[in-house]
């Protein structure tokens, strides 16, 4: 599902363009809901560490009354949601150029001005999305994302060895094949992604596609960078 951001300062601006995704989504049975309206871009950034794994449409008004401003806050969004579809919804036709220089990628820029264009624009976007959404799903490969200190990072699911609880309380490491992130988070959480990704233990989490053998004598898997990560008598079974 294609979940609908909107960044407005203005009130009234904010409530019209609620409506118009709101009611399109309803009257076209869309895959998609609108999560997160609002005129401050720190929250829509706030929304996206909460929820690594959000894949958006964002309609953004270019100049939010802040110091970050819309352009700015699509850079920000690219960082945390590279498969986001991100429209520009402004008076500020002229600025247009500058989402060349932060390279943002918008999927359209619409001129408020022209308000009668506004809702027909907004409903294109909305149908247009939904169906690039259809087709990256199927394309792209599945990633998982992290904020490791002020960066969001995103990794290919198929880069990863396996996650293990830290010896740091409530943080986790993330294991590829040469190189190792620590990130906060729960062993618990990560079993949640299910796939490939299988609880072998209290403190691991593996890629069952990455591993390279199993001592079942020992309680050890043996992945394919040549880690090692234990196993438990009872998890052992699903790895038959």
């Amino acid at each position: 599902m294609l979940s609908v951001f909107i960044c407005e300062d203005d009130s009234k601006q904010r409530e019209r363009l609620e409506k118009i995704v709101a009611d399109h989504i309803m009257i076209e049975a869309l895959d998609m809901e609108l999560v997160h309206t609002t005129g401050d871009p720190t929250s829509v950034l706030d929304y996206l560490d909460r929820h690594p794994k959000t894949t958006g449409l964002y309609f953004l008004d270019v100049d939010l009354k802040h110091e970050m401003s819309g352009i700015a806050l699509a850079s920000e969004i690219r960082e945390r949601d590279n498969s986001g579809k991100i429209v520009f919804v402004t008076t500020h036709g002229e600025l247009s150029y500058l989402t060349f220089i932060y390279k943002v990628e918008a999927m359209d820029y619409i001129i408020k001005d022209r308000s009668d264009e506004i809702e027909r624009k907004v409903r294109e976007c909305m149908v247009v999305a939904c169906k690039r959404h259809l087709i990256d799903g199927g394309a792209q490969p599945r990633r998982f994302k992290i904020k490791v200190g002020e960066k969001t990072r995103s990794i290919d699911y198929q880069d990863i060895m396996f996650f293990e609880s830290s010896s740091v309380p409530h943080k986790i490491i993330l294991h590829m094949d040469n190189s190792q992130l620590e990130f906060y988070g729960s062993i618990k959480e990560l079993e949640e992604l299910g796939g490939s990704f299988y609880r072998c233990h209290k403190s691991y989490v593996v890629n069952k596609n990455n591993i390279k053998s199993i001592d079942r004598v020992k309680r050890e898997i043996e992945m394919v960078n040549e880690e090692i990560c234990l196993v438990s008598v009872r998890a052992l079974k699903g790895l038959d």
